[in-house]
């Protein structure tokens, strides 16, 4: 039987282990088709495919794309991608720069907040020196003493409107999307729970997404309750788009979910790797 997590992170980005050990924790938990979607990186991809081939785990080509969808930061999840693409690798470039760009604005935030040190603190938790990003900033929080978790960090100090709260710099959500697809990948939207929009909103944003391109969006996520489950699927249904699903897991101690803890998709709803079925193996 096959078990499928869609959406997970490694140090390559801001999770806890190392590609390879997210392979091996997966086929612990029995996953036998795992997407490495890094945060805008897609440098853990060649060590999880390794450890794929020797574990007997089928790692799709994954990434997440940070985007800006009507002064919304929206999140859009890339798989099956090329990772040759030059035009995803110069898309994840830039996006590495602005996050360096916005990780000196935070800290200078901080500063001004009466907290010192907080580049050199997030920079201690970056296992990717090319990337960081506002988990980190909230590691060195709860390190420090300044909150009791990464949570309470958001809440307090990094979510949107809060004090140390810098506007994300990424591209449009249909830029993300393009991208996407230049790289012969299928585009997902992420955890749409996340962005607490009104139902008209949400309405606008999916429409928007697929009509862009967009073919699938994530129904099972961290995010979600049962219900924002019942309710996305129905969007998936009226909108035409394929379904998805993943831990978004970081690690033990972070995540909600551990690796394959979500339910199986309902029957009758066709899922996202109907679209590219002849890449796996059972």
């Amino acid at each position: 039987m096959s078990l499928y997590d869609l959406h997970t992170h490694s140090t390559a980005s801001d999770g806890l282990l190392t590609p390879s050990d997210l392979v091996e924790r997966a086929t612990r938990r029995c996953v036998t088709h795992l997407a490495l979607t890094d945060h805008d990186d897609i440098s853990g991809l060649a060590e999880a495919k390794a450890a794929g081939m020797e574990n007997a785990v089928c790692v799709i080509n994954g990434v997440e794309l940070s985007s800006v969808w009507e002064h919304k930061t929206i999140h859009v999840v890339g798989l099956f991608l090329d990772v040759e693409s030059v035009t995803l690798n110069n898309a994840l470039t830039d996006l590495k720069n602005a996050r360096h760009r916005r990780g000196a604005l935070i800290a200078e935030k901080f500063e001004k907040l009466g907290i010192h040190g907080a580049l050199e603190g997030a920079q201690r938790f970056m296992t990717n020196e090319r990337l960081i990003s506002r988990a980190h900033f909230a590691r060195f929080l709860v390190d420090a003493g300044y909150v009791g978790s990464q949570q309470k960090a958001f809440d307090r100090y990094l979510g949107e409107g809060k004090p140390a709260y810098v506007p994300s710099p990424w591209f449009t959500s249909e830029n993300a999307v393009v991208t996407i697809r230049a790289a012969g990948g299928v585009a997902v939207l992420a955890h749409p729970g996340r962005y607490k929009l009104t139902g008209a909103g949400m309405r606008r944003l999916i429409s928007e997404f697929r009509d862009c391109g967009g073919e699938a969006i994530e129904v099972f996520s961290p995010a979600h309750t049962p219900e924002d489950a019942e309710r996305f699927i129905e969007f998936a249904r009226y909108f035409g788009l394929k379904v998805s699903l993943g831990s978004d897991f970081h690690g033990a101690r972070e995540s909600r979910f551990d690796l394959g803890e979500l339910p199986p998709l309902p029957v009758g709803v066709p899922p996202v790797w109907s679209l590219r079925q002849d890449l796996f193996f059972d």
